[in-house]
């Protein structure tokens, strides 16, 4: 049986709430020195590098940007694989003092993101972290939420929310297909 699917968001659509999310970042961050985009990977890796592109046309001043892997910090990984795969996180220097947006693809749970912030302290002590997320389906079990929001949806149980990025090899989408989300 094939999943149902259909368009939460169109491929134009995803580049107008990108800039969306731009034009709130920049509202609340006018010095950028101090700030740093760091996407979790793979999808918020993506976005957070989408984001800097954009600042950067609209500023011509270049921001920071970051790839975080939290594969051993996610309360799940044993259950995953018994040889979960790492990726590399790779920060642009100290982000001590620094104010950090993290960025994520959906926001579901928390637990990715409650992840990200401990692998994220790790590296040092921000000022203060923010998180921007392309959608929020909802459907929290910790205290979590984002301070900058692309698409809000509300999902039953069985649907789940995909996001389908041309880096990734797919044109852009956001789709809601029939089956379980993924944790």
């Amino acid at each position: 049986m094939t999943p149902k699917k259909s368009l939460s968001m169109p491929g134009p659509e995803v580049d107008l709430t990108i800039e969306r999310l731009t034009q709130q970042i920049l509202a609340r961050h006018q010095n950028l020195q101090d700030l740093v985009l760091v996407g979790i990977r793979t999808g918020g890796a993506f976005l957070a590098q989408r984001l800097a592109d954009k600042i950067l046309r609209h500023t011509s001043r270049a921001v920071r940007v970051g790839v975080l892997d939290i594969t051993l910090y996610r309360d799940d990984w044993t259950q995953l694989s018994h040889k979960p795969l790492v990726g590399k996180t790779e920060l642009p220097g100290s982000i001590d003092g620094q104010e950090v947006v993290l960025v994520d693809d959906v926001l579901f749970t928390g637990r990715t993101v409650r992840a990200a912030l401990d692998a994220l302290i790790d590296y040092g002590r921000p000022r203060r972290i923010e998180l921007a997320v392309l959608v929020d389906r909802g459907g929290r079990e910790l205290p979590i939420h984002a301070d900058y929001i692309g698409q809000t949806v509300q999902l039953a149980p069985t649907q789940r929310v995909n996001v389908y990025l041309q880096e990734m090899g797919q044109p852009d989408a956001v789709a809601i297909e029939s089956g379980p989300p993924a944790r």
